[in-house]
């Protein structure tokens, strides 16, 4: 089987038209492709419904992309049901005998009719039950303690399926059995149709197929204000549309050639693992508008900033093992911090403010210190209180322990003092139920004291993006080996391999290519299946010898971006096994300027974390320069005596200017003449997360 382009779930409904604005228990429909989930749309009858997907399925058949369609009702009977009713064991047989019987518009249907004639065909007590009408129908029994089934009650699916209905019961909360009688007509339509596979009775080897899906197989309600089934098809849609085809293939290796099967059934850990996926990226995210010749340095990191998105997976680890890690759902304190009020010095604690003067205050027994359950001081009396402990029932103020003259049962301080002096309010920090650090945030030293503070056990966190890098050239050798004429020492790879391990993701060594685009190919796919993120450099200009944009040129998937910067310029973008490639350039100052200042925040993204923008400050120039107007520049610089120095050489081949370094200048687009003592922009290598 190979894999769906395009996946649509659709939550059905039995009932009649459900007017012009959304609501619940109608029919919903959402589309979502590599993880990405369109707005889900309202259908409000089925005849609506039919029409919205017989277009949208001839629009993608028209487009090329195979589409898997989701139905949340039972595509079958229990066993014996469709024999009796058909003479044939055939499921498609009941699909036929109902359509050809169903009675339906929008504001009107046969369903309770219908199932009552069925019913009187095996003694008129059974198997359908419940009726909707006001009236009587001979046959169908209003409650199911009225009725006999002469089948099995359920599928073999539904007994393994915790909390799932029944399909002979024809109405209440949560049932299916309207959805089946009066959905099945309209499938056998569109199977005809559109000649789709029908899972799990058909190979699914047609550009159309239809599953059965449950969504509350794995899903709950969904977030408060949201229409529970407008936000169940945006879901599972986005989790399918994140299954790989090997994942998929398994998942649909089921053998229920009569009663049908429920999508997921037995694999709800994959499930639940997908719906926890961020997106794929699309092979036209790096796609430049029309006429772009040179980018500007803003414009190009304003594009990668619109367009990424988080690639690796999600998973929930102990906040021990958290440090270094984005976080991929917003954390919620789970306990104020501080958790109740307490008193921020030692000293003496008593209700409300003094005004100037002295004050005696009768002393209570004992003390509260931290860790003390609190306790209560009398009226008027003051008590001996020490630093981070709770305030006990009565003390809202504390007075310095230097401010008080102390007896054995007296305190004596002069005024003024405030009411509420030197104590802090419980929650001043963070409050129960507050969002105690956002999505996106790495967690370092200072993340895991909050998450400490607020009780916070476990987090869901993205996980490490890995970085495959690959040197291009004949010219290449490793470092220390036989060097011919006209070789050089391959420095870029170390340097990038290091620089990924410095900003916290997991680097994936490809060692070297020559020019050989069959062999670089080979290195793409091997890379793609071990990393998130493949890294290369040189060949990623236009050139006879450029095979890494030549190559995602012939794969469909690459744009040249030809960006307004120095040192820089050509930076081959695209996307080899829906995996991203950074095409670096090949000059080592080159490859680690561009890394830094493009590559780095986009594989933050990536990553999981919000966009990085580096922060810089304006100090003077240590030297002089007349630049151009054109291009963005950056200098190799670092900060001595309060100002800016510049490497001596602004050739891209003098890497070791890079040691040099402590950051860079940034130079604008525009025109400067720059003199000693000039304010210049530096931006310290720190700044990119080194």
């Amino acid at each position: 089987m190979s894999g769906f382009d395009t996946i649509v779930m659709v939550d059905w409904s039995g009932g009649n038209d459900t007017g012009k604005s959304p609501r619940q228990d109608a029919i919903w429909a959402c589309v979502a492709r590599l993880g990405r989930a369109e707005d889900p749309v309202y259908l409000r009858n089925r005849t609506e419904a039919e029409t919205w997907l017989a277009a949208f399925f001839e629009g993608e058949r028209q487009a090329g992309r195979r589409v898997l369609a989701g139905f949340d009702f039972p595509f079958g009977y229990p066993t014996g049901f469709a024999r009796a009713l058909t003479g044939s064991d055939d499921p498609f047989a009941v699909w036929d005998w109902l359509e050809t019987r169903v009675e339906d518009s929008p504001q009107t249907n046969n369903r309770f009719d219908l199932a009552a004639s069925i019913n009187l065909q095996f003694g008129g007590q059974g198997p359908f039950w419940f009726n909707g009408l006001k009236r009587d129908i001979a046959g169908l029994p209003r409650r199911k303690d009225l009725y006999e089934n002469p089948f099995p009650e359920k599928r073999v699916a539904e007994t393994a399926a915790k909390g799932s209905f029944s399909c002979w019961q024809l109405g209440g909360t949560g049932a299916v059995g309207s959805q089946v009688l009066m959905g099945l007509p309209v499938l056998s339509r569109l199977r005809k149709r559109f000649d789709a596979a029908i899972w799990p009775f058909e190979p699914l080897d047609r550009e159309v197929a239809f599953v059965e899906i449950w969504p509350s197989l794995t899903l709950g309600a969904g977030p408060e204000g949201e229409i529970k089934d407008a936000w169940q098809v945006r879901e599972v849609a986005r989790m399918v549309s994140n299954f790989d085809v090997e994942t998929l293939h398994r998942i649909l290796e089921i053998d229920a050639p009569e009663e049908g099967w429920i999508f997921g059934l037995g694999h709800e850990a994959q499930l639940k693992h997908a719906a926890l996926q961020p997106p794929k990226l699309t092979n036209d995210c790096f796609a430049l508008p029309p006429g772009v010749h040179w980018t500007p340095v803003r414009e190009t990191l304003g594009m990668l900033e619109a367009r990424l998105a988080p690639v690796t997976p999600v998973e929930v680890v102990p906040v021990s093992d958290a440090t270094g890690r984005v976080l991929a759902e917003d954390v919620v304190a789970r306990r104020s911090n501080p958790p109740l009020p307490n008193t921020a010095v030692d000293g003496y604690g008593f209700a409300g403010g003094k005004p100037a003067g002295v004050h005696q205050m009768p002393l209570a027994a004992g003390r509260a210190a931290a860790g003390d359950v609190p306790g209560a001081v009398p009226d008027g009396h003051a008590v001996r209180i020490l630093t981070g402990a709770a305030l006990p029932a009565g003390v809202d103020t504390v007075v310095l322990q230097e401010d008080v003259t102390v007896s054995d049962t007296t305190i004596a301080f002069r005024g003024p003092i405030k009411a509420g002096a030197n104590t802090r309010r419980a929650g001043e920090d963070l409050v129960e139920g507050a969002i105690a650090l956002k999505k996106g945030t790495r967690i370092g030293p200072a993340e895991a004291a909050v998450l400490a503070a607020i009780g916070t056990v476990d987090v869901s966190v993205y996980g490490i993006l890995r970085v495959a890098v690959l040197s291009t050239g004949a010219e290449l050798v490793e470092a220390g080996g036989a060097a011919a004429p006209g070789q050089i020492f391959d420095a870029n790879r170390p340097m990038l391999l290091e620089l990924i391990r410095a900003l916290g993701h997991a680097p994936v060594d490809m060692g070297r290519v020559t020019d050989d685009r069959d062999l670089l190919a080979e290195c793409f796919s091997r890379a793609a299946a071990q990393a998130d993120l493949i890294l290369t450099s040189g060949g990623a200009s236009a050139g006879d010898e450029d095979h890494v944009s030549a190559l995602l040129k012939e794969a469909g998937a690459m744009t040249l971006w030809r960006i307004a910067v120095k040192p820089g310029r050509p930076l081959a973008l695209g996307m080899w096994a829906q995996t991203p490639v950074f095409g670096l350039p090949g000059n080592p100052v080159a490859a680690m300027t561009c890394a830094l200042v493009f590559a780095a925040p986009a594989m933050a993204r990536l990553a999981g974390q919000s966009w990085q923008e580096p922060q810089g400050f304006d100090v003077p120039a240590a030297f002089s320069k007349r630049k151009k107007a054109g291009r963005t520049e950056y200098l190799r610089a670092r900060i001595r005596n309060r100002r800016a120095e510049v490497f001596a050489s602004e050739g891209s081949g003098r890497i070791s200017g890079l040691s040099w370094a402590d950051g860079f200048v940034e130079l604008p687009e525009a025109a400067a003449e720059i003199e000693v003592g000039t304010l210049v922009r530096y931006i310290p290598f720190g700044s990119f997360g080194l």
